[in-house]
């Protein structure tokens, strides 16, 4: 039983990094599909076919398929040790991974939208958008290692220090991009 814990542990870890790699890269294509419609033609138009294609291919070919298989070993690794399911920590994991798979299916939509070329956000708000990832992923990695629940003071103002430093950072790199666009 321990060999196919390890396996399938293994597996799992593996399509995590690579779900979380389709959830960090569809918004910055998002970002460039937005930014390279501000180029002239035919340019615009070579670069959202192009966008579109990348966009199409990550999602269906990684972060779709990535999702299915992390939960497929996740139930699997529940299965095998079902006494987790009656520890807190393994509640609030579960409660975050339900916040991703949410998070997951609102990128879907937008995915959707963007192969139909309908933009409806900026590039600011894909940005801030991104970081959703960021905080879900921190919070699953620290409690399936430490496995408890935390000291929800803590994990709480961590996160939410996370998210302001997240915040800072943004405006932060807004600030020189539009230094280098003005040309100083």
């Amino acid at each position: 039983m321990a060999d196919y814990y390890n396996y399938i542990k293994s597996l799992h870890l593996i399509f995590v990094v690579t779900w979380f790699a389709g959830l960090f890269y569809m918004p910055r294509l998002f970002i460039y599909h937005i930014e390279g419609r501000a180029k002239p033609e035919p340019e615009a138009s070579i670069l959202g076919a192009q966008f579109r294609i990348m966009e199409r291919r990550l999602w269906n070919i990684i972060t779709w398929p990535s999702a299915v298989l992390c939960v497929v070993t996740a139930a699997a690794l529940l299965w095998i040790m079902p006494g987790w399911l009656s520890q807190g920590w393994m509640h609030v994991k579960l409660a975050f991974v339900l916040l991703l798979l949410v998070y997951h299916w609102v990128m879907h939509r937008m995915y959707l939208k963007f192969q139909r070329d309908d933009f409806q956000y900026t590039s600011r708000f894909m940005r801030i958008w991104n970081e959703g990832a960021t905080l879900i992923l921190f919070a699953v990695v620290f409690l399936a290692i430490l496995k408890n629940s935390l000291d929800w003071i803590y994990g709480l103002v961590g996160l939410l220090l996370l998210a302001v430093l997240i915040m800072l950072g943004i405006r932060l790199y807004k600030r020189v991009r539009e230094k280098e666009e003005a040309g100083e």
